[in-house]
């Protein structure tokens, strides 16, 4: 009994190969096939029904047969969408744009423009990674709106191109950061500044505000002795900026103790400058004090040579 089981699961085994064999070979026959009309069929059914990997080895085999055809604007709409299917945005952005600049006048142009657009945006890396896709998908994303402005999808292009400028900007202020965390702080001002600049409504301004002050201080602090005063006094003004642009900002406490540590180093330093510049003084009087006794030493100096002439 046992046997005559196994004997049954090994024959339900090669029926079933024997059935996968068959499938393929057919998928192979059809496509070594000259029966375009068939095989675009076929193509359209697998993409239909998801078999995306081996429509697109139809529609590549088609491209090339129904150019010049009728159906070669509907061929290669589904030819970029098969792509865009596979998740390979590169190639489907390529092939859309392709789309729309052939057949401008098509019902399917706009669509493509904006799939096209699309493509860059889902290319787009996380914001710690180059921007350079980012920049493309806001210019495709904005050409498409310039070129559509009535378009339904208008607003869906608006939503992708703010999401593609909170990446960018999330990448100023952590570039920016990355200057105060490495002790580059005259490096993290400008930057800090540039990217609220850049980015005037961002959401980190209250933040960016408190950072630029903590820069400020550590800056002067790490400055040469004459110049820290200044310095520090910029910090000083730069806590007055901010309480008065953030009254009710739960940074207050860490910027009260940013003006303290200020007023604290400025000071530190007068003492240190007064204490240098007393030893200074130090140094002339002793050297004034000394040139009258050197002037007696050369006078008498003089007269003994006198003397043994």
């Amino acid at each position: 009994m046992f046997k005559n089981k196994r004997l049954l699961i090994l024959g339900i085994l090669l029926s079933f190969i024997v059935l996968l064999g068959s499938c393929k070979s057919k998928f192979e026959k059809l496509r070594a096939s000259n029966d375009i009309t068939k095989k675009y069929q076929e193509a359209l059914r697998l993409y239909n029904n998801k078999y995306y990997s081996k429509a697109l080895i139809l529609f590549e085999d088609l491209a090339q047969r129904y150019r010049g055809r009728a159906e070669a604007e509907e061929l290669y709409y589904y030819y970029a969408y098969t792509n865009f299917k596979m998740k390979d945005y590169t190639t489907s952005r390529y092939h859309f744009k392709v789309f729309a600049e052939t057949y401008p006048n098509s019902s399917r142009a706009e669509e493509c423009r904006f799939m096209s657009a699309k493509c860059y945006y889902l290319e787009s890396p996380v914001y710690s990674l180059d921007q350079q896709n980012t920049v493309k998908a806001i210019d495709a994303l904005q050409l498409f709106i310039n070129l559509y402005p009535r378009s339904e999808r208008v607003a869906e292009a608006s939503k992708l191109i703010d999401d593609l400028r909170n990446k960018l900007e999330t990448k100023s202020y952590a570039n920016a950061k990355l200057f105060l965390d490495i002790g580059d702080y005259k490096a993290s001002i400008i930057a800090f500044k540039n990217s609220m600049r850049d980015f005037p409504d961002t959401k980190y301004a209250e933040e960016m505000d408190l950072l630029i002050m903590k820069a400020q201080y550590l800056f002067a602090k790490n400055s040469f002795e004459t110049k820290q005063e200044d310095r520090f006094n910029e910090a000083i003004q730069l806590y007055a900026d901010f309480v008065n642009k953030y009254p009710s900002s739960k940074h207050l406490k860490e910027a009260e103790q940013l003006k303290k540590n200020s007023e604290v180093g400025i000071i530190d330093v007068q003492k240190v400058l007064a204490q240098e510049e007393l030893k200074e003084k130090s140094k002339e009087d002793k050297k004034e004090d000394r040139q009258p006794e050197a002037k007696v030493l050369a006078v008498e100096g003089v007269k003994e040579k006198n003397k043994k002439k």
